[in-house]
């Protein structure tokens, strides 16, 4: 088992199981997420037998960065993880910080037709080191710290979600990556049970839904999982996650040039999600992607903005990073293994 695996809790069980003491847990916490050794010797205040049993009980194994694209204000990353398998993870430059996209499995069995992520189906899970160790490698790459974490790259994370909420426990810890709550955000294409499973996590973890549109024939055409979950199903979970947690929901919308940015779909989405503690993140499609959609052109996307924002709804066109590079999710990792 990789050492990243286990959460801070979970170590202080495993010292206190081999008759040491639980403090041990904090040094070790303290190698790993604050020094970044990449070996057990180098954890010199501890004692050689103890380092023996720890390089018995855990590897440190590391995901391998095999390639990068870099354009302004973001930077993608492709990984080699141990079984030969490929992840991504993409950098954004803010002026509140440097966000970081992250994949939580090989592939994505969602489906979602306009995502490269779902053309190769899902294989694993990653391991909570998995999704930890692309924070920690980029870190040392950019050698900058990253302020926010997104859940939103390669998978469908609430398909992963005990290896996620281990990620979450030490991503956020203050002995572990110390990134506040309140800046990483779980992406999900509504996966119903685990949103009201989400909202009972003693973590204020900002939570998106991939939305897409706001008519269930239409959402279930772009969007499998929505035969499975409808809409309504969907915006009950979401309304009872904000009755618990108080806090605000992001609805991530992808336009579709001919497809769901018409004035008709505006208007239904404000009708959907009209009262809600929740604002609206807009994204032109990026044509990058090998799936055949088009990008709504500036006019009809500030169009589709103004009527949202007319309802007195929150709304934000999202900033368009890497459309001179493979920035989509999922489209690096499609072109390594075609």
């Amino acid at each position: 088992m990789n050492i990243y695996d286990l959460t801070f809790k979970e170590l202080e069980n495993y010292f206190l199981d081999n008759g040491e003491k639980k403090f041990r847990a904090s040094q070790v916490f303290e190698w790993l997420y604050k020094k970044r050794v990449t070996s057990f010797s180098e954890m010199t205040n501890l004692s050689n037998d103890l380092i023996d049993k720890l390089k018995t009980s855990f590897t440190l194994d590391r995901p391998i960065v095999v390639k990068e694209e870099h354009d302004k204000d973001v930077s993608k990353f492709l990984f080699k993880l141990n079984d030969e398998e490929h992840i991504e993870s993409v950098v954004m430059y803010h002026d509140y910080g440097i966000s970081l996209c992250i994949s939580s499995q090989v592939g994505c069995n969602m489906g979602c037709a306009f995502c490269e992520s779902g053309k190769r189906k899902k294989v694993r899970n990653l391991l909570p080191s998995e999704m930890l160790l692309q924070v920690i490698i980029i870190e040392e790459i950019i050698k900058k710290r990253i302020s926010h974490i997104v859940v939103m790259g390669i998978g469908e994370p609430f398909d992963n979600f005990d290896n996620l909420v281990k990620f979450i426990d030490n991503a956020n810890n203050p002995k572990g990556l110390e990134i506040g709550s309140r800046h990483i955000t779980v992406s999900t294409c509504g996966i119903v049970p685990k949103i009201y499973e989400f909202s009972k996590l003693p973590y204020q973890v900002n939570l998106a839904i991939s939305l897409h549109s706001a008519f269930d024939d239409k959402r279930s055409k772009i969007m499998p999982i929505n035969k499975v979950y409808p809409l309504k199903d969907v915006i009950d979970a979401v309304k009872d996650y904000i009755s618990i947690t108080n806090r605000r929901v992001t609805f991530e919308y992808i336009l579709l040039s001919g497809i769901n940015d018409s004035t008709e779909d505006a208007k239904a989405l404000c009708k959907l999600i009209k009262g809600l503690n929740a604002y609206v993140n807009l994204i032109p499609y990026n044509e990058g992607s090998s799936m055949g959609f088009k990008r709504p052109k500036n006019d009809e996307i500030m169009k589709f903005y103004d009527i949202i924002k007319k309802e007195g709804i929150n709304v934000t066109v999202r900033r368009e990073f890497g459309s001179k590079i493979s920035a989509a999710c999922g489209q690096l990792r499609s072109k390594k293994e075609e």
